[in-house]
Parts: C-alpha cells; sequence; structure tokens
C-alpha cells in the first residue's frame, strides 16, 4: 500500500507550488514563523474534506454533476480574487516580531481552509490518485484510502512547515526594504490572481 511510487509520487505533487503553498509563503515572510505554522495547518485541513470526499464517493458526483463543480469552482475564483486585491491593497509593514493572538490564528487557520476546501480540482485529483494505489482484492479497501490519506495530509503539512520556514528565513532580508515588501505584496496579488484564472479554466 504504501509503496515507493505512492511515497514519491506524494512528495513531488505536494512539493509542486499552488495556492496552499503561495499563502503559506506570503504568510511566513509577512508575518513570521509561527504566522506560517498556522497557514500550514489551515491548508492541510482543507484537503481532509476532499480526500473524505474520494473516500465515500462524493467525488464521483461532483465529477459528474457540472452545477456542483461550477458551482465550487467559481467560489475558489471568488476567494483567490479576494486574496489578491486583499494583499495588493494591503499597506501594513511586515512586522519584526509579529505578535499573533488567538483570534488571528483562528483566521488564518480559517483562510487557509477555505483556499484548499473551495478548489473542485483537488476531489477529482484524489478520485483520480488515491485509488491507484489500493491493492487489488484488498480485505478492506476503506482502511486502505484512510491510510493513504493519512500519510498525503502528513506530507502536505511538513513540506507546508519547510515552505513557511525558508519564508521565515528569506524575509529577514526584506523585513527593513519596503520597496521589496512592495514588490513582494505586488507578486503574491499576482500570483492569487493568476491562480484564480487557472482554476476558472479548470474542467472536470
Amino acid at each position: 500500500m504504501f509503496t515507493a511510487e505512492f511515497l514519491i509520487t506524494s512528495f513531488i505533487v505536494v512539493l509542486i507550488p499552488g495556492t496552499g503553498v503561495v499563502f503559506t509563503v506570503s504568510t511566513g515572510i509577512a508575518q513570521g514563523r509561527r504566522a506560517s505554522f498556522f497557514a500550514s495547518v489551515g491548508c492541510t485541513l482543507g484537503i481532509f474534506p476532499h480526500l473524505l470526499a474520494t473516500i465515500f464517493g462524493l467525488a464521483a458526483v461532483m465529477h459528474t454533476s457540472a452545477l456542483a463543480f461550477q458551482v465550487l469552482k467559481y467560489a475558489g475564483v471568488a476567494y483567490l480574487l479576494y486574496l489578491a486585491v486583499a494583499t495588493w491593497r494591503d499597506r501594513s509593514a511586515f512586522a519584526v516580531q509579529p505578535m499573533l493572538g488567538n483570534s488571528s490564528a483562528t483566521s488564518l487557520v480559517t483562510k487557509a481552509f477555505l483556499l484548499n476546501i473551495l478548489n473542485p480540482k483537488l476531489t477529482i485529483f484524489f478520485l483520480a490518485f488515491l485509488p491507484q494505489f489500493v491493492q487489488p482484492g484488498a480485505a478492506s479497501p476503506l482502511v486502505q484510502l484512510l491510510g493513504l490519506s493519512a500519510v498525503f495530509m502528513a506530507m502536505t503539512f511538513a513540506v507546508f512547515i519547510t515552505y513557511g520556514l525558508l519564508a521565515h528565513a528569506f524575509r529577514k532580508v526584506v523585513i527593513e526594504s519596503p520597496r521589496a515588501q512592495a514588490w513582494l505584496r505586488r507578486a503574491f496579488a499576482a500570483a492569487f490572481a493568476g491562480l484564480a484564472v487557472q482554476l476558472a479554466r479548470a474542467e472536470r
């Protein structure tokens, strides 16, 4: 079940930058290491509903229902555009030692969670991806799917944490440069907008 092929493929999939990575990196640079941790938590939790949908067959419904796919897709597009505009308009300086209270930590987790849960491509991806690694004739394929999902989520969390730590290290280079901060915000805003366009063009 946990073959080298599954582990390597999962690692490559998780490593490829997407919406979650962009959000985690931007959070790590703007708000610091602790904030990037909560962003990683939210992004990881955001893939859980997609995994459950795959396990319990709801992904097939999403795949066959054009309306369900389009509704979720455009909700995701709207949210990505919101993040792009909010990032572009943000004029606050990057904090050297950010004070991250419970409310802001919850807000970060919620934002990251919504970022992934509103992406219907994840459900379709897991529908095509996970069943490939269930052993033929397995006595309990559901248990195997749960195990594969748990490993994928753990790998996602570990990789996102690493991205966040790298972003935190990088922020020390630009923390005292308002010009660099402005360009980074524009770059992240453009990335969110680009991801929104990519999602809008996605087909089932």
